[in-house]
């Protein structure tokens, strides 16, 4: 009998969750998992930005440690109307931050997935340690990100809010890979 995966999409709204949760369960490598963009930690995300109320995070955080994969969905797609955009001008950027500090606080391992469309399904899957994508694509993304490290190109993160920067992670893991 074969395990079953649980994959969970969080981010804020308009980021592709349910778009990328489409494009992973049509893939025939992923017949075996279950995978979701409806998480208890957003709701305890929102609850905490609406009603200043944190009271979910517990349960919420309980819930997520199960999972066996967390993807958050980067802000890098243009943002539409909707949400609680009238309540709160910079809401994605808040939720963004507010579900990164939960999981850096729970000890939650997550991977941010950025792209558009296709680019984004398959930072997905290489994110999930699928091949994603072709060879000399890979290589191309590989090299930029480890010329950014060697300080052939400036390195300037927008509105990091992770302890340890994305940067960071992604530059330590490509060294391992090319080394």
């Amino acid at each position: 009998m074969r395990q079953v995966k649980r994959i969970a999409i969080v981010g804020a709204q308009n980021t592709g969750k349910s778009w990328l949760v489409q494009a992973l369960a049509s893939q025939p490598c992923t017949q075996d998992w279950v995978i979701s963009d409806n998480s208890p930690l957003l709701m305890a995300v929102f609850k905490h930005l609406m009603f200043a109320d944190e009271s979910l995070y517990p349960m919420a955080l309980a819930q997520q440690a199960l999972v066996d994969t967390t993807l958050v969905t980067g802000l890098d797609l243009p943002e539409v109307g909707g949400g609680l955009k009238s309540d709160f001008p910079h809401e994605r950027s808040l939720v963004d931050s507010l579900l990164r500090q939960a999981l850096e606080r729970a000890g939650i391992a997550y991977r941010v997935v950025y792209g558009q469309g296709h680019q984004r399904l398959n930072n997905a899957l290489l994110a999930l340690g699928l091949p994603g994508e072709d060879t000399a694509a890979r290589l191309v993304r590989e090299r930029a990100q480890f010329a950014i490290n060697q300080g052939r190109t400036i390195w300037q993160c927008n509105e990091c809010s992770d302890p340890e920067c994305e940067h960071k992670l992604f530059t330590r893991l490509l060294s391992q890979r090319l080394g």
